[in-house]
């Protein structure tokens, strides 16, 4: 029974299916994490269990080894009891050669008895041997799983930091976006220009009041000449 569980655990494991797992978890590298220790320790307690198994099979190898060599003892030495009957009938001692004889349905009797221990043996080493190659066979796919949820892992660990230092990037661009130090420098480029044009202006004003100035200077020397000519005119009248 312990088998039979040991190996639906074993089996569990090594089919589980990965992607499925993490497409339900809410932190796939915290999952994959605890998968990797569960794996680790399931893996230790797998292999303690299997090496168990292993050895009560060699164990019962060597039981159904020491029986058939027994047997084969048994069967030499009834061999042997038989042999020395029949020298001992063949010289005419019956008493001794009936004891050899019993001695021998002894040994043969030993020996079936030893046989009958050897083939009980053989199905349970049958039995034992395909349950500890199934147990071999999930113990290696537990440890391709391993490799392959530590590799999942490291890729994910992997894709997440790049997908960090991406999002770090995007926030970076998107806060110089926000605070875009070139519309600073346009502002301040049009207060400039505006102040420019308001000497510019000034300039102009001035210009436009010293032109006036000018123009009353002359009006004041044009009529100077027309007074002068009036008093003239005025003068030449009065000497006519």
């Amino acid at each position: 029974m312990a088998q039979q569980s040991l190996l639906g655990r074993i089996g569990q494991l090594a089919r589980a299916n990965l992607n499925a797992l993490l497409d339900a978890a809410e932190d796939p590298q915290k999952m994959l994490d605890q998968m990797v220790r569960d794996y680790t320790l399931g893996i230790r307690e797998a292999e303690d269990a299997v090496a168990q198994s292993i050895g009560d099979l060699r164990l019962m190898e060597e039981d159904h080894a020491e029986a058939q060599a027994t047997a084969r003892e048994w069967g030499s030495k009834a061999v042997a009891a038989s042999r020395k009957a029949d020298e001992l009938r063949a010289a005419g001692n019956t008493a001794e050669a009936d004891r050899f004889d019993a001695l021998a349905k002894v040994a043969l009797r030993r020996q079936i008895d030893a046989e009958q221990q050897a083939r009980s043996f053989e199905p349970q080493i049958a039995s034992r041997t395909e349950v500890v190659d199934r147990l071999k066979t999930g113990l290696e796919g537990m440890r391709t799983k391993l490799g392959e949820l530590r590799a999942k892992r490291d890729e994910l660990v992997a894709r997440s930091r790049m997908v960090d230092a991406q999002s770090r990037v995007h926030d970076a661009v998107r806060s110089v976006d926000l605070m875009d130090p070139t519309s600073e420098v346009a502002r301040f480029e049009e207060k400039v220009r505006r102040e420019e044009a308001r000497i510019r202006g000034q300039e102009e004003l001035a210009a436009s009041s010293l032109d006036a100035q000018f123009e009353a200077l002359e009006d004041e020397g044009e009529m100077t000449e027309v007074e002068l000519r009036l008093a003239a005119l005025k003068s030449g009248s009065a000497t006519a």
